[in-house]
Parts: C-alpha cells; structure tokens; sequence
C-alpha cells in the first residue's frame, strides 16, 4: 500500500484541488489520506458510495458523506476540480458508463485506478487468498490488465500521467 499512497497523494497534490469528490469511498480511508496529506487544504470535499455502511466511526468533519451511484451522479457537470475514483472500476458492470460519469462532473481531473492484471491475481494466490477463485479478489467482476486501463481512460479522459506501483495502474486524467 506504501506505493500506491504514495503515488497517488503526488497525483492529488499536482493538481492541488480547491473541490474533490471521491466515488466509490468505502470505508472512507483514501479521501481521509489524501485530506489529510494535501499540500493545500480543499474547500470542499464530498466521499460518496452507493452505501454508505462501510464508513468507519471516526469521520472527519471535513469530508462530507453522500450515498450516490456511479452511474447517477447527483452533481453539476465539472462540478469538482478533482474526481478520485479509486479501487472502483473493477466492481461495475458497465464501466465505461461510471468513468464516462465521473469525467461528467470533473473540473480539472479524474484520478482512477485499478488492480494489475494478471499480477493482482498471482499476488493474491501466493498469498494463498481467493485459491478456488483462481486469485480473483470477491467483488472484482472486470480485471484490467495496464493497457486496458489506459485504453478505457484514454475514452474519457486525457492521460496527463500513469503511475504503476505494484500492483496497481494509477492514472491522472483531464476529462476530455
């Protein structure tokens, strides 16, 4: 985790977002991360998920929690300087449609990422997880190699950098 942290904090502070919006929260510990390491503070920060049950009990009074679908976003286009959508992508259906919708409501930038494919998969078997599931993390019903990820973004946005910190593809985009 220490390099995927790591490379997508230097991608949230390159674009130093007044406004953030993270789709697909979870328990909320990325946006908390990445609020808390800002070089500069955003005005604005909503975590959204379509459940909100995940949260953790220590919220941070900065971060507002909104239940939404990636699909349905309840916001303006380029609403937010910064749409973080991490960790996502590989649990839709349709996932051009979410990140088509993410970029709807993004400003500046779309910072998506997604486990490596075939390697996430490898890792986890030799960690003897998911052995019946040949290594596929419960959940994950797409899986992304790093080509496909840039092609499904290069749909939506335009690459301004790509991060692979084993085992993840990271990428900061500009909706186009």
């Amino acid at each position: 985790m220490t390099g995927f942290l790591r490379d997508v904090t230097a991608l949230y502070n390159q674009i130093s977002p007044v406004s953030v919006l993270e789709v697909g929260c979870g328990e909320g510990k990325l946006i908390r991360h990445l609020v808390n390491n800002a070089r500069q503070a955003p005005d604005r920060v909503i975590a959204s998920d379509l459940s909100l049950n995940k949260i953790e009990s220590v919220l941070d009074s900065r971060i507002t929690f909104q239940e939404a679908s990636i699909y349905e976003l309840p916001f303006e286009d380029n609403e937010f300087d910064l749409v973080v959508c991490c960790e996502v992508l590989e649990h839709l259906e349709e996932p051009s449609r979410g990140l088509s919708e993410v970029a709807r409501v993004a400003g500046k930038g779309v910072l998506v990422s997604t486990p490596r494919e075939p390697l996430w998969r490898v890792l986890n078997l030799c960690r003897g997880k998911y052995i019946r599931r040949l290594g596929n993390t419960p959940g994950h019903i797409q899986n992304f190699s790093q080509s496909e990820l840039v092609a499904l973004a290069g749909s939506q946005l335009r690459q301004l950098a790509i991060r692979a910190p084993v085992p993840w593809t990271i990428i900061m985009g500009q909706p186009k």
